[in-house]
């Protein structure tokens, strides 16, 4: 039992640690900060992980879920941050609590709304995902601070090169638990490879508690901005589709289908853990799709083992050795795992493009307006700015500007005057 519920940690735990450290290395954190971060969204995971799989009251599917950050939270949160700098991490955590509360109260009718979020709309956004997160990968490459003598240097580059071939060749060679884990891996090449280079500081190490509660607001009292809030909702929509989705996929898997009751458990832990999120340092929290592929590989549905799984996460993020390991990767380092990463992003929102019927006219011309307005802002920085600056804010972010826009035109395609219902389709996450 301790075996499976430590490959379900294995299998998501890159999935976990990837936005924090994005993030944090945004922002400029020092290595005990970024410590905390990890810290808290691991935390979060676990504590989520055991609410969607136990259940509490009207809380969670039971169902045999691993839940964790959500990716697609990244790259608005990297607009609040260069508008933001330094006073980010308040008004980020401030909109997460938002769009936890919105996801628990919203819980029991999103089920009846998910069907304005199809995959024409779904698809779009996670490729939009991946589209604006690959420049930042790129950024880390070469160094990620500008200004630094040896940004784009050969080293630089040559560590990012080192780690993607590295993510690479495991995923070629490897097979099972090691190849789900090749980015890790992959990470960790990098990384000893950058330590004799002088781009690892060990130091962080020797100053760090073994166990640490997470403290609330670790980073000052939270802040709410109309702009980012939007962005964060519209973020928390998509996971909310996302985690229907999965539900329904996981449902089937273990002989189980997913009523509505199941549905609105699901998203209130969801909402509950994202909320918990904003006040403990950690971010939007959604079912991670992976873990699904691991009950059907291999066979085991009780969602007693996933809880356990959970409750590792939990311990994992009260040892801050553990968050601090992982804080000493090198961004260019990053950077190469990156590629893979935020490039699997696109991937999959090309993929559930693909359950969208784009030979009819319209889906066609909601996808391809969707991602120009989408890549505008990723191509010219500055294309919003003539924009009142909460609106720029909102729009500036990529994905925002591409999500409201899927929406609105799929509503006028596809379901004014028409009453159309869309299916579903299942949304694979990453």
């Amino acid at each position: 039992m301790a075996a499976v519920a430590l490959q379900h940690v294995a299998s998501m735990y890159a999935g976990v640690a990837a936005p924090p450290l994005i993030i944090g290395a945004a922002v400029g954190l020092t290595a005990a900060q970024l410590t905390t971060l990890l810290a808290a969204s691991l935390v979060i995971a676990g504590v989520a992980t055991v609410l969607q799989t136990l259940g509490v009251w009207r809380i969670g599917s039971r169902l045999p879920f691993v839940n964790g950050v959500s990716f697609a939270v990244v790259s608005p949160i990297l607009a609040v941050v260069g508008a933001q700098k330094g006073a980010a991490l308040p008004l980020i955590f401030g909109s997460t609590l938002v769009a936890g509360v919105f996801c628990f109260l919203l819980a029991p009718v999103f089920c009846r709304l998910v069907r304005f979020f199809p995959p024409v709309v779904s698809g779009t956004v996670i490729t939009l995902i991946g589209i604006s997160l690959l420049p930042v990968a790129g950024n880390w490459a070469q160094g990620g601070n500008s200004r630094a003598a040896d940004y784009g240097s050969l080293a630089n580059l040559g560590l990012a090169g080192l780690t993607l071939v590295a993510v690479l060749l495991f995923d070629r060679f490897l097979h099972g638990f090691l190849q789900r884990i090749s980015i890790l891996l992959g990470l960790l090449v990098g990384t000893l490879a950058a330590i004799p280079l002088g781009k690892v500081d060990m130091h962080a190490l020797s100053s760090l508690p073994v166990f640490e509660m997470p403290h609330p607001f670790a980073f000052g009292a939270p802040r709410f901005e109309a702009a980012s809030i939007i962005s964060m909702l519209v973020v928390m929509v998509v996971s909310m589709t996302e985690s229907t989705a999965d539900m329904i996929a996981l449902g089937e898997v273990v002989e189980r289908p997913a009523d509505d009751r199941t549905i609105a458990g699901g998203l209130r832990a969801d909402g509950l853990a994202t909320a918990l999120g904003g006040v403990f340092n950690g971010f939007i929290c959604s079912a991670f799709a992976q873990n699904i592929g691991l009950v059907a590989l291999t066979k085991i549905r009780s969602r007693f083992v996933v809880a356990l799984a959970g409750v590792f996460l939990i311990v994992m993020g009260l040892l801050p050795p553990v968050g601090a390991l992982v804080s000493l990767v090198p961004q260019p380092v990053l950077g190469g795992a990156g590629v893979v990463l935020f490039g699997s992003v696109a991937v999959a929102g090309i993929r559930t493009l693909g359950k969208a019927d784009l030979s009819a006219g319209s889906n066609a011309i909601i996808v391809a307006v969707s991602l120009a307005f989408g890549i505008f802002p990723i191509a010219f920085p500055g294309f919003y700015h003539a924009f009142p600056e909460q609106v720029a804010t909102v729009l500036s972010s990529g994905i925002s500007a591409g999500c409201l826009l899927a929406i609105t035109l799929n509503l006028f395609f596809n379901h004014l005057g028409k009453g159309r219902e869309v299916p579903l389709a299942y949304v694979p996450e990453g």
